[in-house]
């Protein structure tokens, strides 16, 4: 009831396309380095080598295949991703907030980040610099969209985040971009409810310590991290997936389906419901679930599905999928040698491509 009311207040958010640029990726291809690899996922008395083993298992089908990209830049350099059947999808949980630190129940309590919140958020942002971006979603809460806009300012296509309004016609007009050039040079931002943190109901803003001192700690873990179990007056995991994930399936997925380039920035239980819908993660599997604030995880999604790539390693971190200068500016003579004077937004398309192909290749080399 408490759920319901909560969502009714909020309303229901609409997604609209941000002119006729998001079927297009000129302008946002960039020279891309791809480097290591975390992974942000901790799973707790979860073994290694079954989780490796049902990630090979999701690979097995496409490691073998020549890779579309890198086929069709060694035949072809003017193509580019919007040729290929894969897209980026990013996952951040927002950085720490000031109700994080002070270890309080936060839900749906719009808190800002802290200092070091902000520097998750930044350091984050330098994790995907080089991975294409067509559009972003966030939940409607503060913490989340200070993490989408701070690591946006670290990315290396320079564009603009721009938050759409369509809660109303007035908002809409009124917030409406009229300059082309101006919208290449921006990138929407998509808030949604829908993306919010679960409602922890009556346990919010009470200290998580003493509540488990209270109830006992087997309580306050089964509130936290059981699929089923409700907090008091609260969403379950379950409740909070079945709004998460159908938003996801009936918004952000068909514009994976349609070749854009997602980032989600959103909290911990609505990104678990995510990841178990991407992961095909059981109820019992996503309670040891974890997910640390500001580490960037990275799906592609081919043919229908999710494959997952880990985090990106920042640019200051050594990692298996840094690629050599020589292949880089032979990739780049070839493409200024077939285009001439259109060269800079073409390098920088074939580049990126390439980039996002070689980072596929050397995980699954990883793997195997």
């Amino acid at each position: 009831m408490a759920t319901a009311a909560f969502h009714q207040a909020i309303g229901t958010s609409q997604i609209h396309r941000f002119g006729d640029h998001l079927t297009s990726h000129d302008g946002l291809r960039n020279l891309s380095r791809c480097s290591g690899i975390e992974m942000p996922l901790l799973r707790k008395n979860w073994r290694s080598s079954h989780l490796k083993m049902r990630v090979i298992h999701t690979l097995k089908s496409t490691s073998s295949r020549i890779d579309p990209i890198l086929s069709s830049l060694q035949i072809n350099p003017d193509n580019s991703l919007k040729n290929s059947n894969e897209s980026a999808l990013i996952l951040i949980r927002h950085g720490e907030s000031m109700w994080n630190a002070k270890n309080l129940f936060t839900g749906c309590v719009d808190v800002p980040l802290t200092k070091k919140g902000v520097e998750e958020a930044i350091e984050a942002g330098k994790k995907i610099s080089n991975i294409p971006i067509d559009m972003i979603y966030t939940s409607g809460l503060v913490r989340s969209q200070m993490t989408a806009m701070l690591a946006l300012t670290q990315h290396c296509c320079k564009k603009v985040p721009i938050v759409m309004h369509n809660e109303s016609e007035q908002a809409r007009v009124w917030s409406q971009i009229y300059s082309e050039y101006t919208k290449q040079q921006s990138i929407p931002v998509f808030k949604a409810w829908q993306l919010n943190e679960r409602m922890y109901g009556d346990l919010q803003g009470f200290n998580k310590q003493e509540t488990a001192e209270v109830y006992g700690k087997d309580q306050v873990h089964k509130w936290r991290r059981s699929y089923y179990v409700q907090p008091p007056n609260g969403e379950s995991l379950e409740m909070c997936l079945q709004r998460a994930v159908t938003f996801f399936k009936e918004q952000i997925e068909p514009q994976l389906w349609a070749r854009n380039h997602v980032m989600v920035v959103a909290h911990a239980n609505s990104l678990r419901s995510i990841i178990m819908y991407l992961d095909k993660l059981t109820p019992q599997e996503v309670i040891d679930l974890e997910l640390s604030t500001g580490i960037p995880m990275l799906y592609i999604y081919k043919e229908g599905q999710f494959i997952r790539r880990g985090s990106p390693a920042g640019p200051t971190e050594a990692g298996v999928y840094a690629y050599s200068p020589p292949m880089v500016k032979l990739h780049v003579n070839a493409t200024m040698h077939a285009k001439g004077k259109d060269v800079m937004g073409l390098c920088r398309t074939s580049l990126l491509a390439l980039s996002l192909a070689i980072y596929r290749q050397k995980f699954d080399e990883m793997l195997l």
